[in-house]
């Protein structure tokens, strides 16, 4: 796709674009919410399933602790309601058929069973971008910033 990695960051803009599309009107809190749902990766890293199992609960737990932290700060409740967080998931299912079909090189059909089909309304136009990491970080900087005036 290009010369750039593809970074959580990148991701998270991702996610919080679905996020709002499938919740129309949603509050600009609840879009932060969604912006930030890979915060402790900045800290944690971005380490696959197998490896965070292998670590045990004390990950889940430490992933938790963290992610309440960034939400504090940022003015969110620490633990967020069960409904936004489902649907931030869903956001975050949805990014991962596109970045598996768009990226990883997956079929429609090994996309769909492994995260379903997403509506394609939802998807469409969207787009994965690969871009120099300076301008990744100006992106998300100056779209949390947009979030974050609430």
């Amino acid at each position: 796709l290009g010369d750039w990695p593809y970074s959580v960051a990148e991701h998270s803009l991702l996610v919080e674009e679905i996020f709002a599309r499938i919740n129309p009107g949603i509050a600009p809190r609840w879009r932060l919410a969604a912006l930030l749902h890979d915060a402790p990766e900045y800290v944690l890293g971005d380490m696959i399933s197998p490896v965070k199992a292998a670590i045990g609960s004390g990950y889940g737990d430490l992933d938790a602790r963290l992610t309440a932290a960034v939400h504090l700060r940022f003015g969110l409740p620490a633990t967020l309601p069960a409904a936004i967080k489902r649907e931030i998931k869903r956001a975050d299912r949805i990014s991962a058929w596109l970045e598996a079909i768009r990226i990883a090189g997956f079929t429609h059909a090994e996309a769909d069973r492994l995260f379903g089909r997403p509506d394609q309304e939802v998807i469409s136009g969207l787009e994965i971008r690969l871009r120099p990491p300076v301008a990744v970080r100006a992106a998300y900087a100056a779209r949390h910033q947009a979030l974050s005036a609430f």
